[in-house]
């Protein structure tokens, strides 16, 4: 049977899990899908949740599937409610579907009424079993766990990023290293950040390295992508946000902030530029201050998500004096 068939007879998700399906072939359909998103590739699925190949990520999430492997994020991305379309085990991956099924079914037991959960789950969630040898030929790690899924991010506008509390938003303008964005995501969700903007010119927030970096946070983060950088700060700044560039080295229109300084105790962005080039000129002239961190001479500068981190961790350290 066609998996695509099988995935849309069955019924909802509810208790006992199916009996998970076995598969043997290389060419089998399923594989293709989780090779393609576990290696990279965003997988394109119409309005009735049918897999139809591969796609260019674009910057509607709508409709789309991506790769998750290793057990810690198939289990964050059924906690986090997202839509699980197909979860594929190994031989070695088997002893983790135990875990796995009872999150999906403590889920679908929630889900009724959950306004963090979708409102157009999959009829039923595909549990596929294969070899060790076959999954290998899919995964996109080089030691691999056994277990992955294909799931549907969440959807974000940009007025979820200024929704909770006080708002902390991380611009990412023009990061393009997945294992930076992944990490500066990370510490965004550590540090009480309220969303982050991935910009044109940064690293996909939902490719599979970015998602290991991130231990899952860019599944739980409010994350808006592919917008431009000079107008996402504009339009943060028009919501009352005060915009601060991170910056590594001392711009000619103004005198640096040491991070101290900075007032990240009201809503604020950090905005945060490319791994070589820094922040262009003009986004920097837009910012309301530029903050350098003070480094010993013999460095030149920081790495983009060291950087983030510490900016991140002193606003976290300046909200708490201030609720103190």
């Amino acid at each position: 049977m066609d998996p695509r068939a099988k995935l849309l007879s069955g019924k909802d998700f509810r208790g006992a899990p199916p009996e998970p399906a076995r598969i043997t072939s290389k060419d089998n359909h399923w594989l293709k899908l989780f090779r393609e998103s576990l290696r990279g590739a965003d997988v394109s699925q119409p309005a009735d949740g049918r897999p139809i190949g591969s796609s260019l990520v674009d910057e509607n999430l709508s409709g789309t599937w991506i790769g998750i492997e290793g057990p810690h994020l198939v289990t964050e991305a059924i906690r986090s409610g997202l839509t699980v379309a197909a979860i594929l085990a190994s031989e070695t991956g088997e002893r983790y579907l135990e875990s796995t099924e009872s999150a999906l079914a403590l889920r679908a037991s929630e889900a009724h009424g959950h306004p963090l959960l979708p409102a157009h789950q999959p009829r039923r969630t595909q549990i596929l079993r294969t070899t060790d040898r076959l999954f290998e030929s899919v995964a996109g790690t080089k030691t691999p766990q056994g277990i992955a899924a294909l799931v549907t991010p969440r959807s974000w506008t940009f007025d979820d990023l200024l929704a909770e509390g006080v708002a902390l938003v991380v611009v990412l303008a023009g990061v393009q290293d997945p294992g930076n964005v992944g990490t500066i995501l990370r510490s965004a969700e550590a540090f009480g950040a309220t969303g982050a903007i991935a910009a044109t010119g940064s690293a996909f927030p939902f490719a599979p390295k970015v998602l290991r970096a991130s231990s899952g946070s860019a599944l739980r983060l409010p994350v808006v992508h592919g917008a431009d950088p000079l107008t996402s700060i504009k339009r943060l700044a028009s919501r009352g946000l005060k915009i601060y560039a991170a910056s590594s080295r001392r711009a000619e229109t103004r005198v640096p902030m040491l991070p101290a300084a900075a007032d990240l105790r009201h809503p604020a962005a950090i905005v945060v530029g490319n791994e070589n080039a820094g922040l262009s000129a003009e986004i920097e002239a837009a910012a309301d201050g530029s903050i350098l961190i003070p480094l010993l001479a013999s460095v030149d500068s920081l790495n983009a998500a060291v950087a983030a981190s510490v900016l991140l961790y002193e606003a976290a350290r300046q909200r708490r004096l201030e609720t103190n």
